[in-house]
Order: structure tokens, then sequence, then C-alpha cells
């Protein structure tokens, strides 16, 4: 990775790693507002309204599988938008750039393409989001939910650390290939 930064730094310049810095932060408040907070209200509904006691391991996957791909085919056109941006990074120099900025992508893509064409990917863009937010939250919310029934742990910040990090321990060994 520290050797992907230096070359883009070396090649296109220091400020081509904070190229796509708004249409990021676009989709991040939008695909992560939408994904965290649609997962517990889905989850609730498909354990039904008078289920107790913990919820299954399948209806967590499935609620987080909903809530990412419902969330990235909201943000989508941020994604749209942060590629093109980063892309015009590597045009040569002299070559004229067709965006100024996220805001000006977004107008330009939908003036000369079209309001769909800001949905141009979404297939594999909620393919790929969905099954890395199952493989987040899922896995997340079993940990918190186990650590919970340790004599001593009560739902507070160590505990969602705690959970935190065993969602990241349990990607990396158990899914590496989604630990970008």
């Amino acid at each position: 990775m520290l050797g992907t930064v230096g070359t883009i730094a070396r090649e296109e310049g220091l400020s081509a790693l904070w190229k796509g810095i708004v249409p990021g932060l676009h989709r991040q408040c939008l695909y992560g507002g939408l994904r965290i907070g649609l997962y517990e209200p889905v989850k609730n509904l498909y354990v039904g309204k008078d289920h107790v006691g913990d919820a299954p391991l399948v209806k967590k996957i499935l609620a987080a599988l909903t809530t990412g791909a419902v969330a990235i085919a909201v943000a989508n056109p941020t994604d749209l938008v942060k590629v093109r941006l980063q892309a015009e990074g590597k045009l040569p120099p002299g070559v004229p750039r067709r965006y100024t900025g996220s805001l000006n992508a977004y107008s330009t893509i939908v003036k000369q393409e079209g309001v769909r064409a800001l949905w141009t990917g979404i297939g594999p863009n909620v393919a790929r989001n969905a099954i890395i937010n199952a493989a987040e939250l899922a896995s997340y919310d079993q940990v918190k939910e186990t650590i919970l029934k340790i004599p001593g742990f009560t739902d507070n910040v160590v505990t969602h650390l705690l959970s935190g990090l065993g969602r990241v321990f349990l990607q990396c060994v158990l899914a590496p290939q989604l630990t970008w």
C-alpha cells in the first residue's frame, strides 16, 4: 500500500492522493449512514416483532446483505464520481479535464449522459458492497452478542471496541480478499 501511495505521489503529484476526497466523503456519509442506520430495523423486521432472544446469525447476514445493497444502490453516484475524478489524475499533462470538481462531475454526467448514467456499474457495486457489509456488520453483531454473554461485560465502549477488533480479526482470517 505504501508503495502505491509513493508511486501516485511521484507520478501524479502529492495532491493526487486527495483527488477523490469530496465524493469519497459523500459516499461514506451516505453509504455508511444508510448501511449502519438501517441494519437494526431490517434485522428486527427479519426476526419478527415477537422474537425473543438473540437473532440467528443467518438473519443478521440477511439484514446486512440487504442494508449493504440498499445503501450502495442509493450511493452509487458518489462511487462513480469518485472513480472518474481519480481517473482524471492519470491523464497526461495538457489533456483537458472533464470535471472541475465533484459537483461539476455530477451535473456534467447528468447533462451529457443522463441521470441513469449515475448508476453505471450498479450490479457489481451492489454485489460487492452487500457481501462486504454482511461480513462486517453480521460478524460485528455476532462478536458483540458473544462478548455480552461474558459475566461483567455490558454494552459500553469497551465492548464495542472489542467487537470491532473481533470483526476485523474474523474478516482477516476468514475473508482476507475483503480486507481492503
